[in-house]
């Protein structure tokens, strides 16, 4: 197996009808480097850690989403924000995968009134919490 590799290309480009170049390049096989490390058990065991999930129920609240993670990281959580308009099946699923703690919602009623839903994952409560007292 190859690790990296590489060498000179002067006539690649004639190969698809252009005009030849002097060039070199190369390769790296990170994939390859993995399967070693697995072989040998020195691939060490990393979980996501993920405190919280930042998702928006509201398209027209997604331009938040980035300000309350931001709030968030600020008082030292790690946080993970959901860009996309994805189904809330997707997000617990999220959740299960990158061991979150907590999922914050940004819901349109919820939003007007300055609470976010707060949900725990692992006690699977629910509650609302004002914006400027989220930690």
């Amino acid at each position: 197996r190859a690790i990296c590799g590489g060498g000179r290309y002067d006539h690649l480009l004639s190969t698809f009808g252009g005009k030849d170049q002097p060039m070199v390049g190369f390769g790296f096989g990170d994939a390859v480097i993995v399967e070693l490390l697995k072989q040998k058990n020195l691939l060490p065991q990393l979980s996501p850690q993920i405190d919280d999930i930042v998702v928006s129920l509201d398209p027209a609240l997604q331009k938040y989403t980035g300000q309350v993670a931001s709030k968030l990281r600020s008082s030292g959580r790690r946080v993970d924000v959901v860009l996309e308009q994805k189904k809330m099946k997707w997000v617990f699923k999220q959740g299960d995968r990158t061991n979150a703690r907590r999922l914050v919602i940004l819901g349109q009623e919820e939003w007007e009134r300055g609470v976010v839903k707060v949900r725990d994952l692992a006690e699977r409560e629910e509650r609302e919490v004002p914006i400027d007292d989220l930690v």
